[in-house]
């Protein structure tokens, strides 16, 4: 059964029909809400019985637990008997929510005001119009009293006012002026301190043909922030002013630009209604810009793509497949899928357009077509095929002299630099050519690529001054050009630092943190499993036990992490096994920090030939950490190696010769 939890209002929850759960008492929902308010943190037993009780009951914790058990009950009732809990869990010292972000109407309505400063109108209107409808009432109404409630209340009830406000700039940029004017004004009559509201009220009735209304709002503004807070009106509101009393032309100019859009895209409507091909690489160009843009941009752009491939090989034309297919030169720096079976897919397309194209000629498509196989074939883990396709694309873009290409064949190039371990060296090489080249060519995507490229290279050389350099200049270029999705490596990055030099507690708090906007990210490539995999390095960093909870998702990584948990949990047998029948890890940035995992689990287990194997294929890592993700780290990789050196030692295995 699939539950959604509702805070915007009174705490509830619901089934997929959109019927209530029974959640039974107060104190039940009190839990509940709590655990909302931790943000799938954990919440410690005495932590919960302190925010339930003002003089707890002496069996306090026993009561706690069976609030939990019914919770248990009404959100998982189809659960097996002794099968772990998936949304409700048990961690440590207590409880988390573990639900997803779209699950909880508190942190999808974050998540929804968290639009793109660039979005365009239409798209800010829409997302925020929804988004409101999803109050019910004050934030955990029937909480209100509490004090574990109030900074969240009010920290909801203020991105609620921000999102009405931007609501209302949306409608006013459309020229929906009549349908805004209403609402701000009852908005500024019950929040009169927001200089913002002020400001777009005064706005819409300038722009509605009122110039004198909207002076007298302004009066009013100037009045009431004297009166109730004893201030003059800041900046924006005086120059509003300035310019209605002018009717300054820069009123209207905020309208321009999508006027301009409206009116382009309608004239191309008209003009190409009927040339498919035209329409077919249009859009294959649009879904590459929109690629870029975020979580939402990123899942859309995917999935038109691939019917854009689809239509284009229908019509029975290689040359226009190709230029379909190559013109999604969006700059990869991840090295896992998020979708392999639809690039599975999409590296046969390539292929079948290369052996379909001209023999003579077509050399840019052909470059477009190899760099694609060797980008969307990241992690392969048998085969040379997208290691030749990335060589011979990056020759054929040397060859013709184009920057864009060669920039697209040296990201091919990157994907395609794991097949061992050890190389970072390689890869921050390939970093900077594409940092020098995007600098000298004006291709500000790729610049982000090969900053962040270096990041991750100089995490692995653990040189982290120079690493924080390539993530201040990929911040910096992202906020220029708009590209908000950079923003999640870097702050990955950041919560790797932190764990690199504050207590476990702030490393965790820092990593909880960073993961917040990974499920709208898009990319369920970088996000499945990674922040329990980032909370097992600060653990095994920090000297203590590899555990974890019963519920724990470790997504693609969990064959990795199972031996070492075996054996942390008295099952040296079962770890043994576990080891025996482990695949190497994916030829990606997670390698060398997976095959740490596998040296830990073979010690700890006592198992000579998985010691052994971690050994061979840490060695060419040996000068390395293993932070070649740029996102988290189980330490230096010499120190696995010794460790190995000394257990093998002890079964009377000599260390390999430098």
């Amino acid at each position: 059964m699939h539950v959604r939890f509702g805070v915007l209002g009174a705490v509830t929850a619901w089934d997929e029909a959109g019927d209530t759960l029974p959640l039974r008492g107060p104190k039940h929902r009190a839990v509940l809400a709590r655990l909302v308010v931790a943000r799938r943190r954990v919440v410690p037993v005495a932590r919960l019985v302190e925010d339930l009780w003002d003089e707890p009951p002496q069996r306090a914790v026993g009561t706690v637990r069976t609030f939990v058990a019914g919770l248990r009950r009404a959100v998982e009732p189809d659960r097996p008997p002794r099968t772990p809990p998936r949304l409700l869990v048990t961690e440590g010292p207590g409880y988390a929510l573990r639900a997803a972000t779209q699950d909880v109407d508190a942190w999808r309505f974050e998540r929804a005001v968290a639009t793109p400063a660039g979005a365009r109108p239409s798209q800010v209107e829409a997302g925020l119009a929804e988004a409101l409808e999803w109050w019910r009432g004050p934030a955990f109404a029937d909480f209100a009293e509490e004090p574990w409630a109030r900074a969240e209340r009010a920290r909801l009830a203020e991105l609620r006012l921000q999102a009405v406000e931007r609501l209302a700039e949306a409608r006013i940029a459309l020229g929906a002026v009549a349908r805004v004017v209403p609402d701000l004004d009852a908005h500024v009559a019950e929040h009169p301190w927001r200089e913002d509201a002020w400001r777009l009220l005064a706005l819409a009735l300038y722009r509605s043909g009122r110039q004198a209304d909207a002076l007298s709002v302004l009066r009013r503004a100037r009045g009431m922030l004297g009166e109730h807070l004893g201030v003059a009106p800041g900046p924006p509101l005086r120059r509003l002013e300035e310019d209605i009393l002018r009717q300054s032309a820069r009123l209207d100019q905020e309208n321009a630009v999508d006027r301009v859009w409206a009116g382009a895209t309608a004239a191309y409507e008209i003009a190409v209604s009927s040339r498919a091909r035209t329409r077919l690489e249009s859009a294959a160009g649009l879904m590459r810009d929109l690629a870029v843009t975020g979580g939402g941009g990123l899942e859309a752009a995917r999935r038109h793509r691939a019917a854009a491939v689809t239509a284009a090989e229908q019509l029975g034309d290689p040359e226009l497949t190709a230029r379909v297919i190559g013109v999604h030169d969006v700059p990869a720096v991840w090295t896992r899928s998020d979708d392999p079976e639809e690039a599975r897919r999409l590296v046969a397309a390539a292929e079948r357009t290369l052996r379909l194209l001209p023999p003579d000629g077509h050399d840019a498509a052909r470059c477009r077509l190899l760099a694609t196989i060797a980008v969307e074939s990241r992690g392969a883990l048998s085969g040379d095929r997208p290691l030749r396709a990335a060589r011979r694309a990056e020759e054929i873009a040397r060859r013709l002299g184009d920057a864009s290409l060669l920039a697209f064949a040296l990201n091919g190039t990157f994907m395609q630099t794991f097949r061992r371990t050890g190389l970072a060296a390689g890869r921050d090489a390939i970093g900077a050519e594409i940092v020098s080249l995007a600098e000298r060519n004006g291709l500000p995507r790729h610049e982000v690529l090969g900053h962040l490229v270096r990041v991750q290279a100089r995490c692995a050389l653990a040189d982290f001054a120079g690493a924080d350099r390539h993530a201040r200049a990929a911040d910096a270029l992202a906020a220029r050009h708009d590209l908000p999705l950079a923003a999640v490596f870097t702050t990955w990055y950041r919560a790797l630092r932190t764990s690199l030099t504050a207590p476990p507690a702030a490393a965790l708090t820092a990593y909880d943190r960073a993961a917040d906007p990974l499920p709208g990210s898009g990319m369920p490539g970088l996000s499945r499993g990674l922040l329990p995999l980032a909370r097992l390095t600060v653990a095994l960093r920090a000297g203590g036990p590899p555990t974890a909870g019963e519920h724990t998702d470790w997504g693609p990584y969990e064959p990795w992490v199972r031996p070492l948990l075996l054996a942390a949990g008295g099952h040296p047998e079962e770890s043994r096994a576990a080891l025996r029948a482990l695949p190497d890890p994916p030829h990606d940035l997670m390698s060398e920090a997976l095959w740490c995992l596998v040296a830990r689990a073979a010690v700890a287990a006592d198992d000579p030939p998985a010691m052994l194997r971690a050994r061979t294929r840490l060695l060419p890592a040996a000068g390395e950490e293993a932070a070649g993700s740029g996102l988290l780290t189980p330490g230096a990789v010499a120190g696995h190696l010794e460790s190995l050196n000394a257990a093998l030692e002890r079964q009377g295995v000599r260390r390999p010769p430098r």
